[in-house]
């Protein structure tokens, strides 16, 4: 069995893990950057209900990122690992809700392997330190399913207003979606119990109100920004109503074609990206979520009063719904992760703690142990080859296959064999990863870099334009201002300083001969790694440099 000290001491690690991201690794183009920068200049402005980027109008996010951040910085100072706090402190709260709920209707080892295994599942290493909507939508979410699943065993009415207020907050985090999952796992769960009344109780136009209430301020935005000056250019669409786009064609219009996004809509996208977003859980997922299948199927597609569907019924109805949208990123599907998480500690309790599925204990441990050690290969060579390391991390990570080898061979410690090499392995790995390789990598981000340039030599940022590149939100992040952009060379003047390409130097020389290179750094979109960047000697012929120049007299 797990005991409760080897159970807080695997959360404590994946905490630890958290905050190594949150503190060392600089903000990425595009999202997380762009989020940042919109809560700085939320805060900055004190324009809570409108949204803005940049100075312009913003849409395509609701506010509740912006908010909590803000809120956040306006406390702790503007910094990266400010603007992530609350997103890490939802991740945490996903983790813990994800436990209650499982607890609703498991045994105590079933509620800690579903949060262990969510803890340490690839997506939520990444959602700490890359944040976006959705590490604050799983924690909204998460606690709403635990609420909702308290409520129907209790009918106390503090785990139901509780529910409602957490998915009104949901909705202002990333839409619809909030109240969709919610329905999608409980109304299986009631068919499949034969459990009717439920599915139409008069409590649930109290939690519509609920959630009608909380949603006003931000509808009132809305309507001020959008409604009340009609035909707004929004992604190169006029806009003639913003409540509209937030209640309807930014979810639903994935699938009415209203909405102008149209990328990565293939069925299995998103099952694709889990194969590393829920390492190192994924086979024992895939393989629990077939024996939840068989197991409805054996039972006559009917679940017993002590039995819950939720949590698959969730996570496949959802999954379908999203698998059909006309705009898919790896991401959207984090949202069920914890449901995912259950499925996979059911299976993996029957694995490891009964004799139940004995025979497949050694061939999965065989296909992990293979797994794990070539991701210990992989690390090793990422300390020693694409970036200069200290040398002692470099031993450290060859340290961590010895003993993830001493681990996998040697006696047996507390917890089971199988569950300790794969704890050990995603857990170090992101270590290594956050603390030496995502650093180095985003020295190369033109954003981080410019601005703690100017910031060390505290140039003045009024005189400062963006001219012919892509700059990035991380740049006005970490300058905390916003940099103008212009449109040609004939716009500047002398003693205006530019901030563009390096093959643009000949054009401003052509107009302002005794101009000044102030500054020249890499110019690279690090969110689109490759073979040739990674190795030494071939990255200069990948990565672009930009430049700082003065146009003085």
């Amino acid at each position: 069995m797990i005991d409760q000290r080897s159970f807080r001491f695997v959360l404590l690690l994946c905490t630890g893990v958290y905050a190594i991201g949150m503190f060392l690794i600089p903000l990425m183009d595009i999202d997380a950057s762009q989020y940042a920068s919109i809560s700085r200049e939320m805060l900055e402005n004190h324009s809570w209900l409108q949204v803005f980027d940049l100075r312009q109008d913003y849409l395509d996010k609701p506010p509740m990122l912006f908010w909590l951040s803000a809120l956040s910085m306006k406390i702790l100072g503007v910094h990266d690992w400010a603007y992530r706090l609350p997103s890490v402190l939802f991740a945490l709260l996903a983790v813990y809700s994800t436990y209650r709920l499982a607890g609703l209707f498991y045994r105590r080892e079933i509620a800690q392997l579903s949060a262990m295994v969510l803890a340490s599942c690839q997506a939520l290493f990444l959602v700490t330190h890359d944040v976006r909507c959705d590490t604050m939508l799983m924690g909204w979410v998460t606690f709403s399913l635990w609420q909702l699943a308290a409520w129907y065993g209790s009918n106390r009415w503090k785990h139901f207003l509780l529910a409602f207020v957490a998915i009104a907050c949901g909705m202002m985090t990333k839409g619809p979606i909030a109240l969709m999952v919610p329905a999608f796992a409980f109304m299986p769960h009631m068919v499949l119990r034969r459990d009717w009344k439920q599915l139409f109780r008069w409590d649930y136009l109290v939690g519509l109100l609920v959630i009608g209430i909380l949603l006003v301020p931000m509808s009132i935005g809305l309507y001020q920004q959008f409604d009340m000056h009609p035909g707004k250019m929004i992604n190169g669409v006029p806009i003639q109503s913003g409540l509209r786009f937030y209640y309807w064609t930014q979810s639903f219009g994935r699938y009415t074609g209203e909405n102008v996004f149209n990328e990565m809509n293939h069925f299995t996208f998103l099952l694709e990206n889990m194969i590393w977003s829920f390492l190192p859980w994924i086979i024992f997922f895939l393989v629990a979520l077939v024996f939840e299948g068989v197991s409805l199927v054996r039972g006559k597609f009917r679940i017993g009063a002590g039995d819950e569907w939720i949590s698959a019924g969730g996570f496949i109805i959802t999954y379908c719904i999203l698998a059909r949208s006309q705009a898919q990123l790896p991401h959207y599907i984090f949202v069920v992760f914890p449901l995912a998480s259950i499925i996979t500690a059911k299976f993996l309790f029957r694995l490891l703690f009964t004799d139940e599925l004995r025979a497949w204990r050694k061939p999965l441990l065989i296909i992990h142990a293979v797994i794990f050690a070539l991701l210990w290969i992989a690390v090793i060579v990422l300390m020693i080859w694409p970036f200069p390391v200290p040398i002692v991390v470099a031993a450290l990570a060859c340290a961590g296959l010895l003993v993830y080898g001493y681990l996998l061979l040697g006696r047996k410690g507390k917890l089971p064999v199988l569950l300790t090499i794969a704890l050990f392995t995603v857990t170090g790995v992101n270590i290594f990863l956050s603390s030496a390789f995502y650093p180095n990598v985003l020295k190369y981000q033109l954003g981080n870099d410019a601005a703690a340039f100017m910031e060390h030599q505290r140039l003045d940022k009024d005189r400062i334009s963006v001219y012919g590149i892509h700059e990035g939100r991380a740049l006005h992040f970490y300058a905390k201002h916003i940099f103008p952009g212009k449109t040609s060379a004939h716009d500047f003047q002398q003693g205006d300083m530019v901030l563009t390409r390096k093959d643009s130097v000949p054009v401003f020389r052509a107009l302002f001969p005794s101009l000044r290179i102030l500054h020249e750094g890499p110019y690279f979109g690090v969110t689109s790694l490759s073979l040739p960047f990674l190795n030494p000697e071939t990255r200069s012929g990948e990565v672009p440099a930009y430049v700082i120049i003065d146009l003085e007299r």
